[in-house]
């Protein structure tokens, strides 16, 4: 960890120690041993030639590349787009005209949570803001220094920062408010008629056509696979 106290971004003291050790370097970061990959050449060997490997669900990361992300589905959700965008516009035109000072960089956070939510709830969730809130809450802290991550044994450092306890019960209410979208989209997939829920298919009801939560089946995603897929997604979207 003394590699990263001479006060340079993180980034430029991975590349420096690059340069002098080489692009694969394994790092000793407190207790927690991470490898650095630092050339486009190693990083593909990594991400690519040896994906199945290093990639603990690669059928998952084929689904998210082939259903969630394919051109066909991002563009199913372009009028969602424009709808959010005009929105967003008309909200600044008549912030504009009110002559006050306006927080643009919450809104357009905002906005992006709203069509990413969107795309993936399907509509918008009772528990929005809140929802919105968790999530600037959680980058906040997981984007933040906390010595207890680089010392996991050493209890009684969660205990004083009191990070791990606020991250555990923001996930809380966080799984919550997603166990209750599954499920609400389990019981309208039940109900529904053939024709109409193909033309409202959102993210989550991609997932659970792969939905077996006793993973009886070849390849399954349980209620928890569901979530973390759907976490990830807003979180990258957001961050």
């Amino acid at each position: 960890m003394h590699n990263f106290s001479s006060g340079s971004p993180p980034h430029h003291a991975l590349r420096d120690l690059a340069k002098k050790h080489g692009p694969l370097m394994l790092l000793r970061l407190g207790e927690v041993l991470t490898v650095v990959v630092s050339s486009a050449e190693y990083a593909k060997e990594e991400l690519k030639t040896h994906d199945a490997i290093f990639a603990s669900k690669p059928r998952l990361r084929k689904i998210c590349v082939l259903e969630l992300l394919s051109p066909k589905c991002v563009e199913s959700y372009r009028s969602l787009r424009e709808e959010e965008l005009s929105n967003f516009i008309e909200w600044v035109r008549i912030a504009t005209k009110a002559g006050s000072p306006v927080n643009l960089s919450s809104k357009v956070f905002s906005l992006v949570y709203c069509i990413t939510s969107r795309s993936a709830f399907g509509k918008k969730c009772q528990d929005q803001e809140k929802f919105i809130q968790i999530v600037k809450d959680i980058i906040v802290f997981a984007s933040g220094f906390n010595i207890g991550d680089f010392f996991p044994s050493i209890k009684l450092l969660h205990v004083i920062s009191r990070v791990r306890p606020k991250l555990e019960k923001m996930h809380k209410e966080a799984d919550r408010i997603m166990e209750r979208i599954i499920s609400d989209h389990m019981a309208k997939a039940t109900t529904a008629k053939v024709g109409e829920a193909a033309a409202e298919e959102d993210l989550i009801d991609v997932l659970l056509k792969f939905h077996d939560e006793h993973g009886d089946t070849e390849f399954s995603l349980t209620k928890n696979n569901i979530k973390a897929v759907m976490l990830v997604i807003i979180f990258t979207f957001c961050s």
